[in-house]
């Protein structure tokens, strides 16, 4: 066999695909006639912010499929145990097929050991699972979701934040992923304080779930006329609680009162049509 010899101008560098490509050894996808690239639904955006008695975790409920709105009801934020939550953002099926594995290896360990698994325990298993779906992610199918919850050996809440690698990076206020993370997070970020409320927190990520709607289209912001509101839940000392649809519903209807008061930003129009407020 005769290693291939490149010249200064021509060399593929450390790069292997590079190198298969300078060879011609890539392999070709073959083109069908008339197909269309899959468009596998995607979800976003989840934002998890600590408070005085906790976390709190929330995602709105748009799943898009390129440039269409496939779902408008689906949820991201899921408890993984008693006292934990995970919130996902990327392609939404290997993501919900994730969550319910962990639920399910969580839940095991606790029958086989007769004790829970330590939060640090969760984190890193959950850091496990995203890196077996690697392989996926390079192809498009990347699922990048928050950890938070209750930490009941520390007596605080933690969350977690991940890459497509399994690289876990824990945060010590707040964190936000997917692609309204850029808006939503700067909301969170400005709005945060040590020892927020229930109340205030709540609030806080209902209005950054708004703010990322309203320059994201992949993120969709509460919908009146459907009744369609972000799921949001508390984790405490007491466990994993979601906040009802009715109460979100009078705090959007406050937060919308609020933003209309303010008048339009820049001489724009006011965006509540994009939240299903009729003018």
């Amino acid at each position: 066999m005769n290693i291939p010899l490149f010249g200064p101008g021509d060399d593929p560098g450390p790069s292997f695909v590079g190198l298969l490509s300078k060879l011609g050894l890539q392999a070709k996808v073959p083109e069908v006639p008339g197909a269309l690239p899959i468009e596998a639904p995607h979800g976003t955006t989840v934002v998890s912010v600590r408070f005085a008695d906790g976390v709190l975790m929330a995602g709105d409920r748009r799943a898009t499929s390129g440039n269409l709105i496939s779902h408008r009801t689906i949820e991201k934020v899921f408890p993984a145990d008693s006292h934990s939550a995970v919130g996902i953002a990327g392609a939404a099926g290997p993501a919900v097929e994730m969550v319910r594995l962990f639920q399910l290896q969580l839940e095991h360990y606790e029958k086989v050991e007769g004790a829970r698994l330590s939060f640090e325990g969760k984190a890193n298993q959950l850091s496990s699972m995203i890196r077996s779906n690697l392989g996926a992610a390079m192809q498009g199918l990347a699922v990048v979701p928050l950890f938070a919850g209750y930490d009941l050996r520390r007596n605080t809440g933690r969350l977690f934040q991940y890459d497509i690698t399994g690289g876990r990076y824990e945060e010590r206020d707040h964190t936000a992923t997917g692609s309204g993370s850029l808006h939503a997070g700067t909301v969170v970020r400005v709005g945060y304080r040590d020892g927020l409320s229930r109340d205030e927190v709540v609030d806080l990520a209902l209005e950054a779930l708004f703010r990322a709607a309203e320059e994201d289209t992949a993120t969709g912001g509460p919908d009146l006329m459907r009744g369609i509101y972000p799921v949001i839940a508390t984790i405490t000392v007491a466990g994993y609680q979601r906040i009802a649809d009715d109460e979100l519903a009078q705090r959007t209807a406050t937060l919308i009162e609020r933003v209309a008061a303010q008048g339009p930003i820049g001489g724009s129009e006011p965006t509540s049509m994009n939240f299903g407020v009729p003018r």
